[in-house]
């Protein structure tokens, strides 16, 4: 790994951090399946559309996802598939470690 700057170090951690709220990481999958609305993705998520707007915000400001407007009608879209790349890798680390604990609680039988 390259050695980073504190202030590269500071703009990786945020980046991460807007993916550690589980609706902002529902609200990237419903979008994986093309633009939404707003209205649409509360729908998808079971979300109130005033905290779906709150968590998309933190998702653009971060880069994640765009926006565009439609009327009164906002239309977002995933601008950095690599989000999902960066998911599934943590969702594989995952399975390794359940995988893990499984046979070493079946050792303990």
């Amino acid at each position: 790994m390259v050695e980073l700057s504190d202030t590269t170090a500071a703009a990786i951690a945020e980046r991460f951090k807007a993916l550690g709220e589980p609706m902002r990481l529902r609200l990237l999958q419903a979008l994986r399946a093309g633009e939404c609305s707003v209205g649409d993705l509360a729908e998808r998520t079971g979300g109130g559309q005033a905290n779906v707007s709150k968590h998309l915000q933190v998702l653009l400001q971060q880069g994640y996802v765009d926006r565009r407007k439609e009327g009164t009608t906002s239309w977002y879209r995933i601008t950095d598939p690599q989000v999902f790349t960066m998911c599934e890798l943590v969702c594989g680390g995952l399975e390794e470690e359940l995988n893990r604990k499984k046979q070493l609680l079946r050792r303990r039988k």
